[in-house]
Formats: structure tokens, sequence, C-alpha cells
């Protein structure tokens, strides 16, 4: 039987880059996927265009990873975002920089992104098992000493890379094999929660789907704690939805709901929508006055055409009970502060999210505290390491995660082989 230096578990973003950075070192790697085909969830990352990473200063980076951060100074002095930059340009990519430091491929095709780190999987020749399933990793006193497949198939290996990834779109694979092989080497699997997840609530008007499918472009996004103090402020879209709100500035405050619901052990939390983040309530009030008295025979629906968008206000007349077929003129000052104060602080009360499944991201995994971050090495077995989304660390949507799971990846990978081969 074949005698491999690294197995790697998980054929997603950080187990592709794992298997490339130890085949690079000079590993003999075998890298092992329960799926037929791998790089499932890259496949249909960033709406299938593959956001493979971010173009912004590491502090920047960091800060749009809050589920531990800081964890990722060390990988990221090992792999950052401008290698993997490099990286993939190194390869033929082309890549072009977006909105917010997104970058893409030129061509906007996730399956370029796959097959080119399938073809560098293949030519460093790292042999490759599809339809797959581990059972289990046995550990031999304090380090690990094979791999137990489903089908009762043994493989001893003395370095094993997990990169099976969190419980998030499961169709892809992820299914949160790696916790258990993790808590039978005692590591510690701190709760997992949804994030990156559309926000659920029970408001009238989202059950009559009053306002389903409307867009709002450039707002501030905010989480309130039950006394009113805000946790949570993000400026982006969003989306009115059947079941409560989506797109990305929802999905960024989406753990922020989570969790404040979990502390304060309520049912709901309250959230506001900023419609004109960039005016102050009376200069937006100054501006509807503006309007009245430069067009004071209009009927106001006909004189706030374009100040916001047409369902919104058709739904603010409703809601203030305003008659918006008055003539502007005959409209008082209150009402048109009451408009502006709607557009400043929409309020809606939200009591949750979609499930874990339904998110793109899973918060929570294997404790960061017991992972080695310059090697991603197990503090508590050895030739054992973890790297991506079965880690508790987890990012903003807009190329975050697949930056830590690429880094955490390469990472795992070179100390994986540079620890076989000095040894």
């Amino acid at each position: 039987m074949k005698k491999y230096d690294v197995i790697v578990i998980g054929g997603g973003p950080s187990g592709l880059m794992a298997s490339i950075a130890a085949a690079e070192h000079g590993a003999k790697v075998l890298l092992l996927d329960k799926g037929n085909k791998l790089g499932r969830k890259l496949a249909i990352s960033g709406g299938g265009r593959c956001n493979v990473t971010n173009r912004m200063e590491i502090q920047d980076l960091i800060a749009h990873i809050p589920g531990n951060g800081r964890f990722m100074h060390s990988p990221f002095s090992v792999f950052n975002n401008e290698n993997i930059i490099q990286f993939f340009e190194g390869l033929g990519i082309q890549l072009k920089e977006e909105d917010r430091g997104r970058m893409f491929p030129v061509n906007d095709k996730a399956t370029t992104v796959v097959e080119t780190l399938l073809n560098q999987v293949r030519r460093l020749g790292v042999d490759i098992r599809t339809n797959t399933a581990v059972k289990t990793i046995n550990y031999d006193h304090e380090a690990v000493s094979e791999v137990v497949l489903q089908n009762g198939e043994r493989l001893p290996t003395a370095t094993i890379i997990v990169a099976t990834g969190g419980k998030s779109v499961p169709h892809t694979g992820s299914t949160g094999d790696g916790y258990p092989w993790a808590e039978k080497a005692g590591h510690t699997i701190t709760e997992l929660y949804p994030t990156e997840v559309p926000i659920t609530s029970n408001e009238a008007f989202i059950r009559e789907k009053t306002l389903q499918g409307l867009s709002l472009r450039d707002i501030e996004l905010s989480v309130f704690d039950p006394k009113g103090k805000k946790i949570k402020t993000h400026e982006g879209d969003m989306i009115f939805t059947h079941f409560g709100i989506s797109g990305p500035a929802a999905l960024r405050c989406s753990q922020y709901v989570v969790k404040a619901l979990k502390k304060f052990k309520t049912q709901t939390i309250k959230m506001e929508i900023d419609l004109f983040p960039s005016l102050s309530e009376e200069a937006l009030f100054q501006q509807l006055l503006a309007k009245v008295k430069a067009e004071p025979k209009k009927a106001l629906k006909n004189l706030l055409k374009g100040f916001a968008t047409e369902r919104f206000l058709v739904f603010a007349y409703d809601r203030l009970s305003i008659d918006s077929q008055s003539q502007a003129s005959t409209v008082p000052h209150d009402v048109l502060r009451s408009i502006s104060q709607l557009c400043k602080h929409f309020t809606l009360e939200v009591n949750g999210t979609l499930s874990i499944e339904k998110a793109f991201v899973t918060g929570g995994g294997i404790s960061i505290k017991e992972i080695e971050p310059k090697t991603m090495h197990s503090k508590k077995k050895q030739g054992l390491y973890f790297c991506g989304e079965v880690l508790d660390i987890h990012g903003y949507t807009g190329g975050y995660n697949i930056t830590v799971a690429f880094s955490t990846g390469y990472t795992a990978g070179k100390s994986a082989a540079q620890q076989v081969i000095h040894n």
C-alpha cells in the first residue's frame, strides 16, 4: 500500500490550497473528498463568479473577519491576500478589482478558478480520491496514526489536514464531519450558529408581503439591544423578502441578531433602516420643505416621485395615514417631519435568521485557542492540522472567508510538509 506523507480531508478551497502547498513543499499527498467532485462551494461562490480574495490592507481585512480575525495575523504572515492574487495570476488567471476591494477573475467564471486549482493539484502529483467518505481519524497516544474510511479501509499516515468546512451550504458537502474527529483528539468545539444568513421577521407588513422584493440601495442597517443601545451598523444594499430581509447589509448584521437574541434571552430584537445615511433628519425635512415651496400646487404623491423608491413611499403614506393626493401646500410640517423621520428610522422587529444550513458561513467551530496560528497545527495531537471553516473563524461576505480558507490552507499544507520532511 502506498504510504502518504500528508492526507488532506476535504476538497474545498482550504483543502485544495493545503494539498497544493504540501505538494509544492515536497510531500506525497492524498486528497480525500466524500463528494463526486472537488471545489463545489468554490464553484458557487460570489454568485458563480468566485470572489477569490479582497485587496485590502491587512488591518482592514482583519476588521472584516469579526469571528476571531486577530488569529489571522500569523497565517497572513505566511500567505496573505496579495500572495493569493500572485498565486492565481501566476497560474494564468487574470483578476480584476471591484467595489470594496473584491477580486474576481476577469472572465467572471468561478469554474475557471476551480479548474485551475484542480490542474495545479494534478500537476503537483497529488493523488485524489472522490466519493471517499472518512469515518474517523485514529490516534496513537499523542499522534495521528491513520484515517479510517466509511468502507473500513485504513490509510496509515503521520500527518492529516482536516479541511471539512462548517455546516452551512450542506449540498456542497459541508455537513460538520470534522467536528467529532477534532473532539476525539481532545479539541473543544465552540457553539455553532449561522452567520451571513437572511434575517426573519414576523411583522405584519412582512407576513402580508407588502414590501417583498423591494431593494434598497446604500442604506444603513442597525441592530439594537432591548434597552435601545445600538449594537452594530452596516451599510450597503438590502432586500425585503417573504420571510424578512436579506442582501449584503442584512447578511452582515445577521450574526449580531443571533447573538443578541441569545444574550438577552428575548424573542425579538429591534432593527432600524436609514434610507439616507448621508443626511440628517433635519436636512431631509428641509429638502421636503424646499420641494413643497417650489411646487406648492402639486399633489404630494407627484411631488415626492423619485425622492425615495415608489413602493417605499406608498408604504410610508399608508403607515403614517397620509393622503398622498393632498395638495403639497396643505400638508402640515409635522407630516413632512414624520416622512423624514420614517426614512431615517424605519424600524422592524426581527425574531431570528434562517437555519445554519441556509447560511453562507458557519459561526463557531474548533477553538482557535487550541491551534498554533503560525502552522495551523493542533496543540492536542502531533501531526494533526486544521484549516478553513471547520475552525472558529468567520468573516463577512466579500472575499473574506475564502481568504481565510486559502491562507489557513496554504499555511497548514506548507507546515505539514516541512514537518514530514524535517522528520
